[in-house]
């Protein structure tokens, strides 16, 4: 039986393009060029082809046009309740969510109580989803703590320092303290689904490690089985000074450790052997570049077990002495 072609005015021909070039509805764009390419002469087979569909769904389309026309193309309203959310409303749970970290429960609370409207935690779900959110870890923050004009003029102040550095002129130490339990920090594993990935707990002294990481790419490591204070600290850096053949600029946040007055002397002493100190300003962590080694360390190089003091020792030194080579970072 010969099939009767689809035959389009101009107007309806305007139209369709209009659609599938400014259609919002993306089934609405397809539905469109479905029709214009019937009766531009294509087959269904082939425009079932083009548009990655059934030969039947092509078919439906063109007998809904004979039907219906243009009005054939966008969805029917669909079954269900209208959403108990208006725009209102979405944007008091945007302004909650944005100001602290709330659950479902708490959510659908406040909107109870503040708004009025009584939803269930799983379409509150939904709702979030489709506003663009999705439910992840909190991390800890001190954006909110820090000066910005002053954090952007560190940024500035570093990146001139490390093109000194790239230029040979002087030698660039990014220098912390991090301390590392012989447990080591929970990190996501692969674990049988409906059971838990148990690692034994144990108490035990904490080893605390002062490193330096060098813009020639190389890593100085001192560990301690006690706290760190000035003295020590000011022992790690002569020991690094005497290792630097150029000008050394240490790059250190504000600990007391690293400001302590009594500390005035040996820090003056320092700078007599030709190193400078460039103090980040308060709540800047992630202008330290050594922050990013001890993430590394802590939750991917050290084996997730539970460590005696003499293996996190030999732990500590391996990644020491495959820094750069088995262990590696981009420091520039």
């Amino acid at each position: 039986m010969r099939v009767r072609p689809i035959e389009l005015s101009e107007s309806e021909r305007e139209q369709l393009q209009r659609i599938i070039k400014k259609g919002s509805d993306w089934r609405e764009r397809e539905r469109a060029e479905t029709i214009l390419m019937l009766a531009n002469g294509q087959t269904v087979i082939a425009v079932a082809e083009q548009q990655g569909v059934k030969p039947e769904a092509i078919r439906e389309r063109r007998r809904k046009w004979w039907r219906n026309g243009l009005n054939s193309l966008p969805d029917k309203p669909r079954c269900g309740a209208p959403s108990k959310l208006t725009y209102t409303h979405r944007s008091q749970l945007k302004e909650w969510i944005d100001v602290e970290p709330l659950n479902s429960r708490a959510l659908v609370s406040r909107l109870t109580t503040e708004c009025g409207v009584t939803i269930s935690s799983s379409t509150l779900r939904n709702e979030l989803k489709r506003m663009g959110y999705v439910w992840k870890r909190t991390r800890y923050s001190l954006k909110k703590k820090r000066d910005p004009e002053r954090f952007e003029q560190a940024q500035h102040d570093i990146a001139e320092l490390i093109k000194q550095a790239q230029a040979g002129e002087i030698e660039l130490a990014y220098v912390d303290e991090a301390g590392f339990a012989p447990q080591s920090p929970n990190r996501s594993a692969w674990t049988k689904s409906g059971e838990v990935h148990a690692i034994t707990a144990k108490r035990a002294q904490r080893m605390n490690v002062i490193g330096a990481m060098l813009s020639s790419g190389r890593l100085m490591l001192a560990k301690l089985w006690q706290s760190v204070n000035g003295l020590w600290f000011f022992g790690f850096l002569m020991a690094l000074i005497e290792r630097v053949r150029k000008p050394l600029v240490v790059i250190l946040d504000n600990a007391s450790i690293h400001t302590a007055k009594k500390m005035k002397p040996y820090w003056d002493l320092l700078e007599e052997k030709g190193m400078r100190f460039y103090f980040l300003p308060p709540y800047s962590p992630e202008l330290n570049r050594i922050e990013l080694l001890w993430h590394k360390m802590k939750y991917e190089w050290l084996p997730f077990k539970t460590f005696t003091p003499d293996e996190l020792e030999q732990a500590i030194d391996e990644i020491g002495r495959g820094f750069g080579s088995q262990y590696t970072l981009t420091f520039c």
